[in-house]
């Protein structure tokens, strides 16, 4: 059983940067794939961005691309989540998840593993 423990987020000006970091409970996390997915309130989940296996694989959704930055250090076994120029459109409940059978995924419907979700909230 993978444990997903979340870290970060709060409440930031627009404009401003937050990280977000996803700690795994197992040493072999380099073996999963990770995305980050995000849900305001009244809307769906909705991808934000991945990291395969591989770190070199990683993809953001369009919305966020430029301005978010996935990273995995598997020695810790934590991916992160940089995020800046932060947008109210970015406000959400952001949730890391995992998942060892796809060497990436952008659905949610893909992963098995999931964090406890941290809030962002991002002044005008």
């Amino acid at each position: 059983q993978v444990q997903l423990v979340q870290s970060g987020g709060g409440l930031v000006q627009s404009g401003g940067s937050l990280t977000l970091s996803c700690a795994a409970s197992i040493r072999t996390f380099s073996d999963y794939a990770v995305g980050w997915f995000r849900q305001a309130p009244g809307k769906e989940r909705e991808y934000v961005a991945h990291i395969g296996w591989s770190a070199g694989n990683t993809g953001y959704s369009e919305s966020v691309k430029g301005r978010f930055t996935i990273s995995r250090d598997n020695a810790k076994n934590t991916v992160d989540l940089q995020m800046n120029n932060l947008k109210p459109a970015d406000a959400a409940v952001y949730y890391c998840a995992a998942t060892k059978e796809y060497q990436y995924a952008l659905s949610s419907t893909a992963y098995d593993y999931w964090g406890q979700g941290t809030q962002v909230t991002v002044s005008s």
